[in-house]
């Protein structure tokens, strides 16, 4: 709102001049207090924190509270004659014991060579994989659905037709003999030489349709000007896997790395459907390793003492995927 004032009259000067000049507005009846605004960006965090704690509290309840008993556990002596009462802290004597006893240091090689076999063939037939399905068609969406049924079944199904199919008398025995290869039938999951690596391969089988299908998605957001410039300049189809696609999926492949080993590392489910750790302790991994030692045996202070071991090695894993997604987020 604005008043009209009347300026002084000036020497020479006949005409009037009307000057403007502000005048602010009353102040509201009841006084001059200002109404409080509320804050945006605080009202964004409230709600955001009100979202995330039903999640926070499923973890607190199923997680982060399981994972403090396992570490209490860990370092007691407990025993289904002690489960229930007080447990009597032992220190590092659970970890030690597992360790001089042996089985500890071999379920931690079996471990490295069933993680090193998953990752290596879950990221290599992978990336083939997406480069033979990078371009639409009829087949490639046959393929992708093949990938996604086998990568959606579940790993107890998965491991019993793999182990029909491994079996003495099942499908590749079958094809052996009657190529006559043998003399008799191999025994992939009854002898200790062959039974870890027969387990890690039809691991790695199940990892590959999820590796191939998300190495897909990367190339498929590679701009075709790029490829097409390629072509112009004469290179063939290997030369763009190798300047091209392998560059370009480098973030994507540092992310599927980290989870390949996590998924290598902590398996149990085709070991538990396949051998049950057999035959003997071939296929005693730590995560099954420490399964037998605490619901077979029911020695559970040991038997935690070697899932903790287990669980440091996810950790320092799932750190890792956390700094690559940061990195690869911040690219």
């Amino acid at each position: 709102m604005t008043t009209m004032t009347q300026a002084p009259p000036t020497a020479g000067a006949d005409v009037r001049r009307f000057v403007a000049t502000p005048v602010r507005p009353s102040s509201p009846v009841g006084g001059t207090q200002r109404r409080k605004r509320l804050d945006p960006a605080r009202g964004g965090r409230r709600a955001r924190m009100l979202f995330l704690l039903p999640a926070g509290l499923f973890l607190a309840v199923f997680s982060i509270y399981p994972l403090i008993q396992l570490c209490r556990m860990a370092v007691s002596d407990v025993t289904p004659a002690t489960l229930g009462a007080a447990w009597k802290l032992v220190g590092f004597a659970n970890v030690v014991k597992g360790w001089v006893s042996g089985a500890t240091p071999q379920a931690i090689i079996r471990t490295l060579i069933f993680v090193v076999i998953v990752t290596i063939l879950g990221m290599g037939i992978g990336f083939a994989g997406a480069v033979a399905l990078r371009t639409k068609g009829r087949w490639s969406s046959i393929l992708l659905a093949l990938m996604v049924f086998v990568w959606a079944l579940p790993p107890v199904v998965n491991g019993s037709v793999w182990k029909f199919l491994l079996g003495e008398n099942g499908l590749f025995n079958g094809i052996i003999m009657g190529l006559h290869l043998a003399d008799r039938p191999v025994p992939f999951l009854f002898d200790p030489s062959v039974a870890l690596i027969s387990v890690a391969l039809v691991n790695s089988f199940a990892v590959i349709p999820f590796n191939a299908l998300v190495y897909r998605a990367a190339m498929m957001n590679i701009d075709p000007e790029v490829f097409e410039a390629a072509q112009i300049d004469g290179a063939n189809r290997w030369q763009e896997v190798r300047h091209i696609l392998s560059p370009m999926a480098r973030p994507t492949s540092l992310v599927l790395l980290v989870l390949t080993l996590v998924y290598g590392f902590r398996s149990f489910d085709y070991i538990y459907v396949m051998t049950a750790g057999g035959p003997g302790t071939a296929t005693n991994t730590l995560p099954f390793l420490g399964y037998m030692q605490a619901f077979v045996r029911y020695d559970y202070g040991l038997g935690a003492a070697t899932s903790v071991l287990t669980l440091l090695g996810v950790l320092v894993l799932a750190v890792v995927y956390t700094r690559s997604i940061r990195k690869e987020e911040g690219e």
